[in-house]
């Protein structure tokens, strides 16, 4: 017997192929669909009045004055998306991290500059110490250990002088215990009830951060961020940081990184009746330029297919540094 013989014979009242036969009718049974008002880009400000400076070790990601600045988010905007996370690169460091809260840092001046020319566009701001700190930790430290409820007094400071210079969410990505609660408190003592809590509630202690750290130049300068970021092993740990930032007054949560942590943000976005968001962090688009700039993969198909990922696994928003070149595709 041929083998079209026997595929002749074949009696299958369902054939999954049917719907697989043309684009037209894979469109219309497509189950996940990626919009550029997912997207959120990450931007590096910094205190330099020179032309964009490319990060090394993230190709086509760069660090920007605030006037380009401005011209890049008006260019984002011109593609369709709609928000920024914005994180700052100061000059001045020290111990105590005070440059995060100064009403004219750069992160501040950053927010106003942008707010002023692109004011549609949302834009929501890195609450975390580790650029600002001569260490290079996300809180204060004493005597080797990281200060938590110290930290996050000065977490407060910092995200209410986001919320003044016009921010519309503040995003803490410290991990620091309570201080989701205590920055609501302070947002709406000073009178910035309407500016939203991105909250970072399930933030890992990953590989996958090194080019960031190069882009911010905010690498620890000691040990490690173990005492504060999750343990990757840990999944139910996660539902319970989540839990507890939603209680404080987060409106929207993050799972980071968002490759190596697709179970984290199905279970997250099962579990609560919340906005999910998802962080493509920089390790992990790296690795796929790296691996594309050998012509061992097809950039374009290879970065698609990681947004669908995680969008299916259940994030509403994605950050991500692809942002761009994904919206112009869609």
């Amino acid at each position: 017997m041929t083998d079209t013989t026997l595929a002749a014979k074949l009696h299958l009242p369902q054939r999954p192929r049917r719907l697989r036969r043309t684009a037209a009718i894979r469109d219309l049974v497509e189950e996940t669909s990626l919009r550029k008002q997912d997207f959120v880009f990450p931007i590096f400000v910094h205190e330099r009045q020179s032309p964009p400076e490319e990060v090394a070790s993230m190709p086509g990601i760069f660090r920007y004055a605030v006037d380009d600045a401005v011209r890049e988010c008006a260019a984002l905007q011109s593609l369709g998306i709609q928000a920024i996370d914005l994180f700052g690169i100061p000059d001045v460091k020290s111990d105590d991290g005070r440059e995060s809260y100064n009403s004219d840092g750069i992160i501040q001046r950053a927010i106003k500059a942008i707010k002023r020319e692109v004011p549609d566009l949302c834009i929501m701001t890195d609450v975390a110490l580790d650029p600002f700190t001569t260490h290079g930790h996300d809180g204060l430290v004493s005597n080797g250990k990281i200060l938590n409820d110290e930290t996050v007094e000065v977490l407060c400071k910092m995200s209410v002088s986001h919320a003044a210079a016009g921010a519309d969410f503040v995003a803490p990505s410290d991990m620091m215990d309570g201080r989701i609660g205590a920055i609501r408190e302070a947002l709406d003592i000073a009178g910035f009830e309407d500016t939203g809590i991105m909250a970072y509630a399930a933030k890992y202690a990953s590989a996958f951060y090194g080019p960031f750290r190069d882009a911010m130049n905010s690498a620890p300068k000691f040990g490690d961020k173990k005492t504060y970021q999750m343990n990757p092993a840990n999944a139910e740990e996660a539902l319970r940081e989540v839990e507890l930032d939603l209680a404080e007054g987060a409106d929207i949560v993050m799972v980071k990184p968002a490759l190596a942590y697709l179970d984290v943000i199905r279970r997250v976005k099962e579990n609560f009746n919340a906005p999910v968001a998802a962080y493509n962090v920089s390790g992990e688009y790296s690795m796929i330029k790296a691996a594309a700039a050998k012509g061992w993969i097809d950039e374009r198909r290879a970065m698609m297919e990681i947004l669908l990922s995680i969008k299916r696994a259940g994030a509403d928003i994605i950050f991500t540094y692809f942002a761009k070149d994904a919206a112009k595709l869609l």
